[in-house]
């Protein structure tokens, strides 16, 4: 139904629920629905039974509360004579409870029609329940209703209309509400911030937050939080830089979000002087904040800090347990995740999807193609765990590695659903590592065409037809590209310093120490031709997606970031570099040989894996 006028039909009854019996804090003396019964009849006997405030009281509790039961209060509102503002307002509060927005609504009608005047309490459950129906039109005509009811002027309706329209995506609306309002909070302003940044325009929250006349912890946090989600981390650490110099108290929520910045560039010093400060400051160590933590230890290359702070939790979740176990499958740490596991069922906990997919992920980096293969089955049969599209690509990328690519296509035949760009890629992947050309061209066709916007989905079929020498096909690939406006993503290395965190493109010369890291590569390349190395350009020709071939082969963004930080490190530390991009052969080669000459570990993130660089090996045992 498009309007109010429209919405005159009662709400539906309610069928009976499990949870209305729950233990729950009455309301007054009232604990249980059998005592709020007798309640009920005590007042009947009294002659109350058309008395509002007596009612009402019936009523709050039946809507409201954990143990009570919405049919009860329904029948019960059914019978009273004239229903005031109070009691209609409890039973939409008691709707939306249950997220029954379009009753919330209906009833709204019932009440105008009723010519039971609204009070302010009426419209800020009424507004949510239109965001959560996603009611445009009659979120529009309840706006319209603030203002002819007097409400125009409340800051409670007037910011859950900025959030209403902000949830219709009609930022335009909720501006013009912000703009128009005689008194702004924090919850309005940091309720538009958030709007902006949820649809993409960092820039306009940006500039919202810079009016604001006095910022709290909030505030700070939703400007942090928008930049960290937008994946603008630099960004996110000079704001929070420019927090800590006004003096402004770190919340669990601005570390929680400064966490997920650093680990987005890897910046683990930074990292640690937050876990530090939460533990110095005594805020509270939740699952979530917990979980964060952990993540950020094991995305910045430090495995050892986060089981530390993993073993140290008193009560262990599935979101820790999931976390500590994803970080170990992408450190290539199969067997020590299958270990964690089998620990975790021990210990009562129950897996879940996303334990599988971090499982059967650490099968795949690992090569454990029997365990892979068990735990598959182990979830789905034993567990009754539906596969999901991520599960699946988990399987064919363990099959495809493993080489066993004719498994991996019956796999996909047989899958439940049609499969994504993510599943068919895993198989492009590995029909370019085995030299399937075939397969992979068939499969790498059909994956463009699911995402034809997608660089990533032509570079490896590209890929695919440089590592067989068609290079007209891969002509012919560039150029779909081009007509298509489909532009390469750059590749980049970051890694942390005193200063903070350098960022380094392939051969860019914008780096104020430039002159002395091109001059450290160059020393860097004479010395470990001295032990064997030769520069792998077979693999930069296959390799075009990870730094352009034109570029040269020596001054790739790793090989950059690497010689920075040797310039900055003392001999022997290690160096932890993250790259957007998958690393190239020869990256890989050089990685090995510098950790054995310099005498140091190099620790690399790229987009799939960690690499640890070590004495002249990888811990991926070139199984990558």
């Amino acid at each position: 139904m498009s309007s109010l006028q429209l919405l005159q039909a009662s709400p539906p009854a309610l069928s009976s629920s499990k949870g209305d019996n729950l233990p729950s804090y009455g309301l007054y003396s009232c604990s249980t629905m059998a005592e709020l019964k007798q309640y009920h009849s005590q007042i009947i006997r009294l002659g109350l039974s058309a008395d509002n405030d007596a009612i009402g009281r019936v009523i709050k509790f039946c809507a409201i509360s954990k143990s009570g039961d919405l049919n009860y209060a329904l029948e019960v509102f059914n019978e009273i004579p004239h229903p005031d503002a109070f009691i209609y307002n409890t039973i939409i509060r008691g709707y939306l409870q249950r997220q029954l927005a379009r009753n919330c609504i209906l009833l709204f009608s019932q009440m105008l029609n009723k010519s039971v005047s609204p009070n302010k309490f009426t419209y800020p459950p009424l507004i949510r329940a239109c965001c959560i129906d996603n009611a445009i039109e009659e979120g529009k005509q309840i706006h319209a209703q603030v203002f002819k009811f007097g409400f125009g002027a409340d800051g409670f309706c007037l910011n859950n209309l900025i959030h209403m329209y902000v949830n219709f995506q009609s930022l335009e609306q909720a501006r013009r509400v912000f703009d128009n309002m005689p008194q702004r909070d924090v919850v309005s302003w940091t309720t538009l911030i958030t709007g902006y940044s949820h649809w993409g325009f960092v820039d306009q929250a940006r500039e919202v937050f810079e009016l604001m006349p006095e910022r709290n912890s909030v505030s700070w946090n939703a400007m942090i939080a928008a930049y960290v989600q937008s994946n603008h981390f630099h960004e996110a650490f000079s704001l929070f830089n420019r927090m800590r110099s006004e003096n402004v108290v770190l919340d669990k929520f601005v570390a929680a979000s400064m966490l997920s910045a650093c680990t987005g560039l890897g910046a683990l010093e930074q990292g640690k002087w937050i876990h530090g400060y939460i533990k110095k400051s005594g805020i509270e160590l939740d699952a979530k904040l917990a979980t964060t933590v952990i993540d950020m230890y094991c995305k910045c290359g430090c495995l050892e800090k986060a089981f530390e702070v993993f073993n140290e939790l008193p009560q262990k979740g599935i979101s820790s347990w999931n976390c500590m176990i994803g970080g170990l499958a992408t450190h290539g740490k199969g067997e020590a995740a299958i270990e964690l596991f089998k620990e975790m069922e021990k210990e009562m906990v129950t897996p879940d999807g996303i334990t599988f997919v971090n499982v059967l992920s650490a099968c795949a980096h690992s090569g454990l193609v029997g365990e892979g293969k068990h735990y598959f089955q182990y979830m789905t049969e034993v567990l009754g765990i539906k596969p999901s599209m991520e599960h699946f690509g988990c399987m064919v990328d363990l099959l495809g590695r493993a080489g066993l690519l004719e498994e991996a296509r019956d796999l996909i035949n047989e899958m439940p659903v049609n499969p994504d760009a993510g599943v068919l890629g895993a198989l492009v992947g590995a029909c370019r590592i085995h030299g399937n050309t075939g397969l992979g061209e068939e499969i790498g066709k059909k994956v463009i065409e699911l995402e034809p916007h997608n660089s990533g989905r032509y570079v490896l079929l590209a890929n695919l037809y440089a590592s067989s020498g068609r290079w007209e096909d891969v002509a012919r690939v560039r150029k779909l590209m081009n007509d298509r406006g489909v532009k390469k993503a750059p590749g980049f290395s970051m890694i942390e310093s005193e200063s903070g965190v350098d960022e380094f493109i392939a051969g860019g010369r914008s780096h104020p120490q430039a002159k002395e890291i091109y001059a450290k590569v160059d020393e860097i390349l004479e010395t470990i031709r001295s032990i064997g190395y030769v520069p792998d350009t077979d693999g930069v020709l296959h390799d075009i997606d990870e730094e352009e071939k034109e570029n040269p082969l020596y001054y790739h963004s790793e090989k950059l970031a690497i010689a920075f930080g040797l310039l900055k490190s003392k001999p022997g530390e290690t160096l932890r570099i993250s790259k957007n991009l998958r690393i190239c052969r020869d990256c890989h080669q050089a990685s090995k040989l510098i950790s054995k000459v310099y005498d140091c570990e190099v620790i690399i993130r790229d987009r799939n894996r960690f690499h640890h660089f070590r004495m002249g090996e990888c811990s991926c045992k070139d199984y990558w």
